[in-house]
């Protein structure tokens, strides 16, 4: 059978091969697990994935949620399957045995994550805004909010969502006007309307438990007066049974491009004035507490997106292996139609798609091991060094991954070509589907102007020094390889143009020019990217190499031809070498260009007048 969510020796060769993620066990934290207990996680995930989860997506994006009486209803057939995510105990696949989770990696958690978002990415939200949730409480909760909701939210008993976003306060969140004012009882209660919610109302779970930002009276003015709230959908009494209903109203759910299975609320918070809430973690603290959720969450979407490549690549592969058209352009006028993958331009569109999903899976999970190696380590030092990795890589996996998977599912349509665009072929639901991921949890904007504002000169560059560092690990080790001496070079030479630009924009971000260098951010995230999935290819190139070395042995180019073409194995581990050369020989000198392009500062965006734009 075809594999058509992810591709399972490529999800094993990163986690064991490139990442080497068994290093884990030997700290205390993973002792008792080992890689037989990774497999068969991994195995069981996919097992719900592709039997349970995948069969509800396309029915339950042309039938999409109800909403009636403030009351909204998800598909019918989401409930069967959230019960299987629940017994299955797949919300908390990383969260400590404690607090009612697996105690696994969070590396194989973003495994398991990506599995289910290829399937079914409306349903899998549920449970990752849940367990978002559940985090925050965990971490920043009283011992008798941690009683009173995480063994209920960790279970996926309860749901839980993020309320940020108002008619007037979306990126802007400083902006927000929904208000809290302090009981007599040490409960708060909060006033408001908020928009934009992804699953803020549903019948999936008898709970529904929202993070909401909001200002204390006579707090500051912006972000630094902004508190963070535990609001229940239904109050939860001391002894954790259900009251009554804690005026949360449902008001209204978007109608949209994709993810029809998953409610996107408006919300009214006492708008009879009797709703209620529990601070968390301090006065004027929230937006502080809140970001915990948003770095985990950012990690989530570039997962979420990656997901949903993954499975359009691997429906566009088995497609033009089977979809007959035109003639061989090298055979006789009178030769048979053949596959479309025996066409060039299919083949480059192919080999490009390939090098998306897998270098961007590489990214996203090596951000996750870096978390991991953090959990493991009593060196601070180290810890540190890590830390500053993962926070300068997060804005950049969030964006990059979003919008390299939407060119991935666009790519998939043009391979399917005009079936593509109906509705026989799932291509265009993942399209459809992927587009939010470079929107929502900080938009690619926003992605970009962290990453030049804030991470770029942050502790005088030493996040930025350290992932130049941890790429020249790669690039010198790939130097001794032969068939991967002249990649290796190739990107030492980007990185040096990259330090160059990265120095010329932030520099010019310090001067008057501040306003042209932040319209060439994105360019600049997106030049990030490029010369990061450079990296994971080359790295994963390497590991590749000594894996087929051993296969081909001393045989003669002849018989290694032979080998790559019946050992299943030996094609994989060449086809990274040659997804490696690919994008480094044919992608990465765009990449030059591109910076290029930034070094010119070109001031036309702030120059054109409003007028100018026409319309």
């Amino acid at each position: 059978m075809a594999q058509t969510l992810t591709d399972r020796k490529d999800v094993q060769f990163v986690l064991f091969d490139h990442l080497n993620i068994e290093e884990l066990t030997k700290g205390k934290k993973f002792e008792d697990l080992n890689k037989k207990t990774f497999e068969m996680v991994i195995s069981e995930a996919r097992s719900l994935a592709t039997k349970e989860m995948l069969p509800t997506s396309a029915d339950a994006d042309q039938e999409g949620c109800l909403f009636e009486g403030g009351d909204v209803k998800v598909p019918e057939s989401f409930h069967r399957v959230y019960d299987q995510i629940k017994k299955g105990e797949w919300i908390a696949v990383a969260d400590d045995l404690e607090v009612g989770g697996q105690g696994m990696p969070e590396v194989i958690s973003l495994a398991v994550l990506e599995m289910f978002h290829a399937s079914n990415s409306a349903l899998a939200g549920f449970p990752m805004l849940g367990h978002g949730a559940a985090k925050l409480v965990e971490i920043f909760g009283t011992e008798q909010m941690k009683k009173l909701f995480l063994q209920k939210m960790y279970s996926g008993q309860w749901g839980g969502t993020m309320l940020l976003t108002e008619p007037n306060a979306g990126s802007d969140v400083g902006a927000l006007e929904t208000t809290a004012t302090k009981n007599s009882d040490g409960t708060y209660s909060v006033q408001g309307n908020k928009i934009f919610i992804s699953g803020g109302e549903h019948d999936l779970t008898e709970n529904i438990i929202h993070p909401v930002l909001a200002r204390i009276e006579g707090a500051p003015k912006g972000t630094a007066g902004i508190s963070l709230f535990i609001v229940p959908k239904i109050w939860v009494n001391d002894d954790g049974s259900l009251g009554e209903a804690n005026d949360v109203i449902c008001t209204g759910i978007e109608e949209k491009i994709g993810l029809h299975g998953s409610p996107t609320c408006s919300l009214t918070l006492g708008g009879k004035g009797n709703c209620r809430g529990f601070l968390l973690g301090g006065e004027n603290k929230g937006i502080r507490v809140m970001f915990h959720m948003m770095n985990e969450a950012r990690l989530a979407v570039a997962i979420q997106a990656l997901g949903l490549a993954s499975s359009a690549y691997l429906y566009s592969v088995n497609y033009a292996r089977e979809r007959l058209q035109g003639k061989s352009l090298t055979g006789a006028k009178d030769s048979p139609q053949v596959p479309i993958i025996q066409h060039p331009d299919v083949r480059r569109m192919l080999l490009w798609m390939k090098a998306q999903v897998e270098g961007n899976r590489s990214m996203n999970f090596y951000t996750a091991f870096c978390m991991d190696k953090v959990a493991i380590t009593e060196n601070e030092e180290e810890k540190e060094y890590l830390e500053d990795l993962i926070g300068f890589l997060t804005p950049i996996c969030k964006a990059y991954t979003s919008e390299k998977s939407c060119q991935v599912c666009g790519q998939a349509i043009q391979v399917h070509g005009g079936y593509g665009a109906c509705r026989d072929y799932p291509v265009e639901q993942l399209l459809r589907d992927c587009k939010i991921t470079t929107i929502y949890e900080g938009t690619t904007g926003i992605q970009a102007m962290d990453l030049l504002g804030r991470k770029i000169g942050m502790k005088q560059g030493k996040p930025f020094k350290s992932l130049i560092k941890e790429i020249g690990k790669v690039t010198a080790a790939a130097r001794k390889i032969p068939d991967l001496k002249d990649l290796a070079g190739r990107l030492d030479e980007t990185l040096t143009s990259l330090t160059m630009t990265t120095m010329q924009l932030a520099q010019a971000a310090a001067t008057p020019k501040v306003l042209e260098a932040f319209a060439h951010a994105c360019p600049l995230l997106e030049v990030f990217g490029d010369v990061i999935l450079a990296w994971m290819l080359l790295w994963r190139a390497s590991a590749a190499s000594t894996k087929l070395d051993k296969i081909l042995g001393d045989a003669d180019d002849e018989k290694k031809k032979t080998k790559i073409n019946k050992n299943k194995d030996a094609a994989y581990y060449h086809g990274q070498i040659q997804t490696a050369r690919y994008f480094i020989n044919s992608v990465l000198p765009g990449t030059i260009g591109k910076m290029n392009a930034i070094s010119n500062i070109e001031a036309a965006p702030v120059k054109i007048t409003d007028a100018g734009f026409g319309g």
